[in-house]
């Protein structure tokens, strides 16, 4: 069961007793555990999700001298721009990016993490917006091939 409630956190920001609650409820039922929670209005990331992300910091990335990625992303403050979590994620990204090609940021979020394909790449934002407790937002990125 902790393995679950981890899960439901990451997927949606909610608090441990929160997730509990839900999967007791839900029977175990993740996707309607989810629902529970976005019902109650207990998700972190869905309350963060309208604000500005006024701060930001552009990554580059070169992976093995063929293939560059530059791209910029967003959160609410500086404080959490300097933040290892939200620099992890941006280094991520650009690894994400760098291996499969998206060729937006809508396809890169649905796509599954190259790290761990149980999770998509949305999952991995929405772990950190729960984690720094500021919305995040991808910019523009590029990626360039020889």
């Amino acid at each position: 069961m902790t393995e679950e409630i981890q899960k439901l956190r990451e997927k949606t920001g909610a608090g441990v007793v929160d997730c509990k609650k839900a999967l007791t409820e839900a029977g175990g039922d993740m996707d309607r555990a989810i629902k529970i929670i976005q019902e109650k209005g207990l998700s972190k990331v869905e309350k963060r999700a309208g604000r500005e992300t006024s701060a930001g910091m552009v990554h580059s990335y070169v992976h093995n001298g063929r293939i560059g990625v530059l791209l910029d992303v967003h959160a609410e403050t500086d404080f959490v721009v300097r933040s290892e979590p939200f620099q992890e994620l941006v280094h991520e990204l650009a690894m994400q990016i760098a291996a499969m090609g998206p060729k937006d940021t809508k396809e890169l979020l649905a796509e599954p993490y190259i790290k761990d394909e149980s999770k998509t790449v949305q999952d991995l934002v929405n772990a950190v917006i729960a984690k720094v407790g500021e919305n995040v937002q991808i910019g523009t990125f590029y990626r360039i091939e020889l």
